[in-house]
Parts: C-alpha cells; sequence; structure tokens
C-alpha cells in the first residue's frame, strides 16, 4: 500500500479521509479512536491495513 500523503476527520459525520499518490478515499463512519490511533501510529500504512482497509465503507475522491 502506498504511503498516506495527507489525512483528515470529521469528527461530527465520522468521516475519515486519506489522499495516496494519484488518488483519495474518504472511509465513512469511522469511530473518533480508530482516527486518533491512525494519526499516532508510527507506521500508518500497516494500521490502515489492519485496523480501516476492508471495514469500513469508502467513497472515491477527485
Amino acid at each position: 500500500m502506498p504511503s498516506a500523503r495527507k489525512f483528515d476527520y470529521d469528527p461530527n459525520n465520522r468521516v475519515l479521509s486519506v489522499w495516496f499518490v494519484a488518488s483519495g478515499k474518504q472511509f465513512l463512519d469511522v469511530p473518533v479512536e480508530t482516527f486518533t490511533a491512525f494519526k499516532a501510529a508510527f507506521a500508518k500504512g500497516r494500521y490502515f491495513n489492519d485496523h480501516v482497509r476492508n471495514r469500513y465503507a469508502f467513497r472515491l475522491v477527485t
């Protein structure tokens, strides 16, 4: 998985936005605890793969 170039979290809507080199995805209904752990993770790609990818619905961001 490519490294996250940028990420953001909207706590009101529980949306985690992650932009990679060429594209981005918004992961829906992500608890703030998951975002906080992702933000603090030393290896964000590993945390993303273990705790976000394939666990939350997403939409593509252009």
